[in-house]
């Protein structure tokens, strides 16, 4: 016997596509823009701290922040976001997604601020204060994710719901590309007001001292995209799902839905209580397990191997840029040229790497499906790196061009593969009352394997040692063709209501696979449901 389908969730799967989607992308979406640029624009700077705190005259080299201290800074925000996620991921199933949601970017604007005031001009102060203040904004970037991604697939219709998440999750290629740009664009700004000599010139005076607040000003900046849509994110009302299936307010949903979509919803309260019933069971349950234990082993463990490959990737650039031929050696250039060549190489490979592949995800994520394109994502991104690893030595010293392309290939193909799905599916295989919390386990696991990145990866090639680089490769081609194989425990969830895919509509059990429904089974549904 199935469940009766509420008229406000029955809406909101088959609204047509309006303007309010466009709006709670672009208002979601910025959240993480503001997410990526904070994440990643202390690549592009922290080269330049080690210049500043770190240089030894008596080595005869740049200063170079010590490799446990590097792999802190950069790590300590991924350590922050995997508490945020938990944190904040089980406090939008308890209190709800839009109270949790405004707290999370005011977090993230203090701290991003903070980041870039970091008190004192000794390396310990310096670096101390630092690390404080990313862990913490870590901690609100965290809580981005989970409530992001529940929010847009409460909001969205079940045709585009996997377009419109992706699409949100796409805006961390915008706020890549931000990071490479802003950093070049104040590093040119700082080195045409401050030239200097290269540090084979002259040691000390390579490194401007004005250099100290050019990296500060990068950070501070990862505050105002955030302050910009505060209020936007104030005045989004709480989903429709959340409203009636765990506050029990069919009423109060079907008010807000009706008002968003400008259309009458019946409230259903009646309908309510038996709806319920056919999901009252909790998250720490034997039924849970049942139902959704091998989908949150699919969703951790993909996220998990995927994040080891990513991050290793994108913190670890700034060492195989001048492997490919993007960046020059550091003792022929100052400390402002090298910041402007970091960030100019990054802009490039995600200009043309990383950010096409979000946004093929999002066109084609609804034709292809979720569960093909991680297939393909991760097996593509095994192929190129193993090719990397095994022919390192002939493409860094003869095939620049031919490096840099197999590098953008695996960056466009974790995007337009695993490192969108990854984002889309927890979001919507789990139940209305535990699905931030699934979902924030699932990207928990994914900062997890991050940290194995930016801790265990990063140290291969730090040193920038070619055999250490090659080992490293070989591991990340590894890494991806078990989540390869791990996908196959995921379910496709093209074309159908969420409560359909997790079986609140109390129909066909959710265990079940359903990565081969049909055209002519979805109109069967539809019907059904009275669609």
């Amino acid at each position: 016997m199935s469940s009766p389908n509420l008229a406000v969730l029955t809406a909101l799967d088959t609204a047509r596509t309006q303007w309010y989607h466009v709006t709670a992308i672009v208002i979601a979406g910025m959240g993480f823009f503001t997410d990526a640029y904070d994440l990643f624009c202390i690549s592009t700077v922290s080269k330049l701290l080690g210049r500043l705190y770190y240089y030894d005259p008596a080595s005869g080299k740049p200063g170079k922040i010590p490799d446990p201290v590097n792999n802190f800074v950069i790590g300590v925000a991924l350590v922050g976001t995997l508490s945020g996620q938990l944190f904040f991921g089980f406090l939008g199933d308890k209190l709800g997604r839009k109270k949790v949601y405004g707290v999370t970017l005011v977090l993230m604007v203090i701290c991003a601020i903070g980041s870039g005031l970091s008190f004192g001009a000794s390396a310990k102060s310096v670096i101390g204060t630092l690390c404080f203040f990313r862990f913490w904004l870590g901690f609100g970037i965290g809580g981005d994710y989970p409530l992001s991604a529940t929010i847009m697939s409460e909001y969205a219709n079940k045709r585009t719901r996997g377009a419109f998440i992706a699409a949100v999750f796409a805006m961390q290629g915008v706020g890549i590309i931000a990071a490479g740009l802003v950093s070049m664009s104040l590093s040119a700004l700082f080195l045409h007001m401050y030239p200097a000599p290269a540090f084979t010139d002259d040691h000390v005076l390579s490194t401007q001292p004005q250099a100290d607040l050019m990296w500060r000003i990068v950070l501070m900046l990862g505050a105002l995209p955030a302050i910009l849509t505060y209020y936007w994110r104030m005045k989004m009302p709480e989903t429709g799902r959340y409203t009636a299936i765990i506050q029990g307010n069919a009423k109060q949903a079907a008010a807000d839905m009706g008002r968003v979509l400008d259309i009458e919803i019946q409230a259903d309260d009646e309908k309510l209580e038996q709806f319920k019933s056919f999901n009252n069971y909790p998250l720490l349950s034997m039924e849970f397990l049942r139902r959704h234990g091998l989908h949150l082993l699919g969703t951790t463990t993909t996220w998990f191997l995927l994040d080891i490959a990513f991050y290793s990737q994108n913190l670890t650039q700034k060492d195989i840029f001048p492997a490919i031929g993007l960046t020059k050696e550091a003792v022929d250039i100052n400390a402002l040229q090298e910041v402007f060549d970091i960030s100019k190489a990054m802009f490039i490979i995600a200009m043309f790497g990383t950010f096409p592949g979000y946004w093929f995800t999002v066109f084609f994520i609804e034709k292809i499906g979720r569960f093909i394109i991680q297939l393909v994502g991760f097996f593509m991104m095994s192929v190129f790196m193993l090719i990397i690893g095994l022919k390192y030595d002939y493409l860094k010293k003869d095939h620049h061009r031919l490096f840099a392309a197999l590098y953008g290939l695996t960056f466009f193909f974790a995007n337009f593969g695993p490192n969108s799905i990854t984002f889309v599916l927890p979001a919507e295989l789990f139940p209305t009352r535990v699905r931030s919390t699934c979902h924030a386990l699932s990207a928990a696991s994914g900062k997890a394997g991050a940290l194995v990145g930016a801790f265990g990866i990063q140290s291969y090639t730090l040193g920038g040692n070619t055999n250490k680089i090659k080992k490293a490769m070989m591991i990340l081609a590894f890494t991806n063709m078990l989540g390869f194989f791990f996908t196959f425990l995921v379910p496709e969830t093209k074309g159908r209501s969420l409560e359909e895919i997790s079986g609140e509509d109390g129909g066909r059990d959710s265990s079940e696979d359903h990565s081969t429904v049909t055209e002519m089974e979805e109109n069967k549904n539809a019907k059904t449901m009275g669609l």
